[in-house]
C-alpha cells in the first residue's frame, strides 16, 4: 500500500448518521462542506444498525451516507463496530460479555462489554467485519478503517484464565522454568499443574502480574489480527487501517499492537481545565513514535466533554491552537467527537459542531477557520515530517513493574517520564518517544533518556551500549536497571548490566518522606520522593557533578549524579535524583548545550515546532497557547501562509494566534543544516 501519511491534511469528525432520519443527511453535509470538512469517520458504535439480526445485514443506509459525502467531496474512514456488542449477540452468547475481578459479567449497555477471548464473540466479530470489508472495501470513497475502539477492557472469567495458561506455557516451556523465574518457593506459592496459576486480582507475585499485563495485550494483539486478517483482502492498495489509543493508557504495550497497523491514532480530551502543551506534545510525540511516522487524531474535544469534575468549555480560540500544536507534532488529521449532539444515550452532554436542533454551534465557527486554514497549507504540508534528535524510551513492562511495587505513594512512572520532556519541550526541543528495545547505534539521536528503565537485560543493555560506544549521549535515571524481564531483581546493584559503561552503580535507593538538597555544579536544589546513593566504580572516569547535602544522614555529602564521558566514545549520565522543576530545566538545559542540540527559548505558553519536507524545506510553525498577545521576533524574513503575509522582526501574536512560516530570501536548509544552525527556528 502507499505511505498513509502522505496526503493531504484532513480536518473532519465522528458522524452517527443512523441516530437521524435520512431527510436531515444533506443539511449535516452541507453544514460540514461549509466547515471544510474533508473526511467523516462512521459506523463504529453501528453494530445493531448493520447486522440487526445473526447473519442479516443492513448496510444500504451506509452506503447512502457514504455516497452523500462522497458528493461533497468529503471522504469516509469506517469503523469496525466490534466495540458495541448489541443486545441479541450477549443474549444468545452470554459468555461473550467480559467478567469482571469481583466474578460478575459486565453489564451490557455500555461500550467495549465483550471478553476479548471469547470464541462465540469471535466468530461473530469476523462475520460482521468481512461483511463490512467485501461491501465497502472496493467503495473508492472510503479512505481508512478504524478497528474497534479504544481498547480497554480487561476480563476475568474462565475462558481468559484458560487462555492465560497457554499463554504462560508458550512462554516458558516447563513449571520448573516458571517456577524458578518467579521465586515460587517464596509464601510456599510453587505450580504443580498450569491450571493453579490464578488471574491476579491485587497484589501477587511480581512475575505473574508483570505476566498477566502482557497476557491482556496479547488477547487484543491477536484479536486485533482477527479482524485485520478478514478486512484486509478486501481493501483497496491504498486503504490503510489503524486504532483510536488513549494516549497514556497503561493497559498494554502500544508498540506491539501498533506493528499490524498502518498508522496510528489517538483520541485526545483535556476535560476539566485547558491545555498544556508541554503535556499533551509528549503524548503526540508517544503516538508518533508508535510507527516511528505521522498520525492521526481520531477524535478531539469540542469545546466540552460530560464526564470530567466539571466540563468547562475551551476558550475561543483555543481548540484551534491545539489543532494547530497537533499538526506541528506530525498529526496528519483532526477529527472532533462528535458531529451533533445525540437525542439520548450517555453522552447527551458532550460537546458538538451542531446542537440537537441540527443549528451550528459557536465552536462550529472555529472549525470553519480551521478548515479553511488547512486547505491553505495542506499542499506545502505533504510529505512532510518532524525529524528529532532527541528520544525518550517508554518501556511498559517497567512502567507496569512500578506500578505495582511503587515504594513511593506518590510516584507515578508517567509523570516522571514527562518530568523529562517538559524541560525539552520548554526549549522547543523535538523529541521522539520510543519502546526501549530500539536499535539506537546509527541513528539521528544525539541524546538518548531512559526515565526509570526498570526492566533490563543483556539484548537491550548491550544495544543502548552500543549507542553510547558509537559516541551517543545516554541519560539515566532513578530505578533503572532493577529487575529482569520476567520482574526479578537482578544479581546485581542497578544499574546492572548498564554499571560500566555508566561508570557507577546505587549503593542504596530512598524513598523519600520530604524533599533532600542537592547541590551540583549546574544547579541546585532539592530532590523529591525518590533519592539514590551513587558510588563510582573503581578505575572507571567517571565524575561526581553533584552531591546530596544534609538529610538522613545516609545521602549526606553522598554522589547524586554522575558523568561518565568514555574517551572516542559517548557520555553517560546517572542521575540518582528526582528535582524539582527549575533544577531539572538546570540540568537538561546543560545536557542539551554539552551535546550541540539547538534549543529555543520562548516565554512560557509559546511554541516553536518544525516539520521537514522531503525536499528539504521547513515548516516552522510558531503558537500561543496563551489567552493574552505575545510579541516574538524573527530572526530572518519570513512568509506566513494563514495569513498570505511576509513577516519579519518583531510580530505580534493574538491570544490563541498561530504562524505557519516558511522562510524567506534563502534556499531551503537541509535536515542536517537544520539541526546544527541556532538561527534555524524563530525565537520568541
Amino acid at each position: 500500500m502507499t505511505e498513509p501519511t502522505a496526503g493531504r491534511l484532513q480536518l473532519g469528525a465522528a458522524w452517527y448518521p443512523e441516530h437521524w432520519p435520512t431527510d436531515r443527511w444533506p443539511e449535516d453535509i452541507h453544514l460540514m462542506k461549509a466547515a471544510g470538512l474533508t473526511v467523516v469517520r462512521m459506523a463504529e458504535f453501528a453494530w445493531s444498525r448493520l447486522e440487526p439480526a445473526e447473519g442479516k445485514f443492513d448496510f444500504a443506509w451506509l452506503e447512502q451516507a457514504i455516497a452523500g459525502l462522497a458528493e461533497h467531496g468529503i471522504a469516509s474512514v469506517l469503523g469496525t463496530p466490534t466495540a458495541a456488542p448489541p443486545a441479541w449477540l450477549v443474549q444468545d452468547n452470554p459468555a461473550s460479555l467480559a467478567m469482571g475481578s469481583d466474578g460478575r459479567r459486565i453489564q451490557f449497555g455500555n461500550r467495549c462489554h465483550y471478553c476479548v477471548n471469547a470464541g462465540e464473540f469471535h466468530t461473530a466479530s469476523k462475520r460482521i467485519v468481512q461483511a463490512m470489508a467485501r461491501k465497502f472495501g472496493p467503495n473508492p470513497h472510503v479512505i481508512g478503517w478504524q478497528l474497534d475502539n479504544e481498547y480497554s477492557r480487561v476480563c476475568y472469567c474462565d475462558t481468559c484464565q484458560a487462555e492465560f495458561h497457554k499463554f504462560l506455557e508458550t512462554r516458558y516451556g516447563t513449571l520448573e522454568n516458571l517456577n524458578a523465574r518467579w521465586t515460587t518457593a517464596y509464601w510456599s506459592q510453587t505450580y504443580s499443574t498450569w491450571d493453579q496459576i490464578p488471574l491476579p486480582v491485587g497484589a501477587h507475585n511480581p512475575g505473574l502480574m508483570l505476566e498477566f499485563k502482557r497476557f491482556v495485550g496479547a488477547s487484543y494483539l491477536r484479536y486485533q489480527k482477527l479482524q485485520l486478517d478478514v478486512l484486509r483482502p478486501h481493501l483497496k492498495a491504498s486503504d490503510w487501517v489503524t486504532h483510536n489509543f488513549m494516549g497514556w493508557f497503561g493497559g498494554f504495550d502500544h508498540y506491539l499492537l501498533s506493528a499490524d497497523l498502518d498508522l496510528a491514532s489517538w483520541d485526545w480530551y483535556i476535560g476539566t481545565g485547558h491545555h498544556d502543551h508541554l503535556t499533551t506534545g509528549a503524548i503526540h510525540d508517544l503516538t508518533r513514535g508508535f510507527k516511528r511516522r505521522n498520525f492521526w487524531l481520531m477524535e478531539t474535544q469540542p469545546g466540552n466533554v460530560n464526564w470530567s469534575p466539571v466540563n468547562n468549555s475551551l476558550n475561543k480560540g483555543e481548540a484551534r491552537a491545539m489543532a494547530w500544536h497537533a499538526v506541528a507534532h506530525g498529526a496528519e488529521a483532526v477529527l472532533y467527537w462528535q458531529w451533533r449532539s445525540a437525542l439520548g444515550g450517555q453522552e447527551q452532554y458532550h460537546g458538538t459542531l451542531i446542537d440537537q436542533s441540527g443549528q451550528p454551534r459557536p465552536f462550529y465557527d472555529e472549525v470553519r477557520q480551521l478548515g479553511a486554514e488547512f486547505s491553505v497549507v495542506s499542499d506545502l504540508l505533504a510529505g512532510s515530517e518532524v525529524l528529532a534528535e532527541v528520544a525518550l524510551l517508554n518501556d511498559y513492562p517497567s512502567r507496569w513493574s512500578i506500578e505495582a511495587q511503587k515504594h513511593h505513594q506518590d510516584f507515578d512512572y508517567v509523570a516522571h517520564l514527562t518530568h523529562y520532556y517538559r524541560p525539552l519541550a520548554t526549549r522547543n526541543v523535538a523529541v521522539d518517544i520510543l519502546p526501549a528495545d530500539t536499535i539506537l547505534s546509527g541513528q539521528r539521536y544525539r541524546i538518548v533518556f531512559a526515565p526509570a528503565l526498570l526492566i533490563l537485560d543483556e539484548a537491550r543493555a548491550g544495544n543502548l551500549i552500543e549507542y553510547v560506544k558509537s559516541g551517543g549521549t545516554l541519560v539515566l535515571t532513578i530505578r533503572t536497571g532493577v529487575k529482569d524481564k520476567y520482574n526479578a531483581l537482578l544479581p546485581s546493584r542497578p544499574p546492572g548490566p548498564l554499571a560500566g559503561v555508566a561508570g557507577a552503580e546505587v549503593e542504596e535507593y530512598y524513598a523519600l518522606e520530604r524533599p533532600v538538597p542537592v547541590h551540583g555544579d549546574w544547579f541546585a536544589g532539592v530532590s523529591r520522593q525518590w533519592a539514590e546513593r551513587l558510588g563510582v566504580i573503581s578505575g572507571s572516569c567517571s565524575l561526581p557533578v553533584a552531591t546530596f547535602r544534609a538529610s538522613n544522614g545516609w545521602l549526606d555529602d553522598q554522589p547524586a549524579v554522575v558523568v561518565h564521558a568514555i574517551p572516542d566514545q559517548g557520555t553517560v549520565y546517572t542521575l540518582g535524583v528526582y528535582l524539582d522543576e527549575k533544577a531539572q530545566q538546570d540540568i537538561i538545559d546543560h545536557i542539551l548545550a554539552a551535546a550541540g542540540l539547538r534549543t529555543i527559548k520562548t516565554p512560557p505558553g509559546i511554541e516553536v515546532r518544525t516539520r521537514l519536507r522531503p525536499d528539504g524545506q521547513e515548516i516552522h510553525f510558531i503558537i500561543n497557547h496563551n489567552p493574552g498577545e505575545q510579541s516574538v521576533r524573527l530572526p530572518w524574513p519570513a512568509h506566513d501562509h494563514l495569513s498570505g503575509q511576509d513577516v519579519r522582526g518583531n510580530t505580534l501574536l493574538p491570544p490563541y494566534g498561530v504562524l505557519v512560516l516558511t522562510r524567506g530570501e534563502q534556499e531551503p536548509q537541509t535536515a542536517r543544516r537544520a539541526a546544527t544552525s541556532r538561527e534555524a527556528a524563530p525565537s520568541a
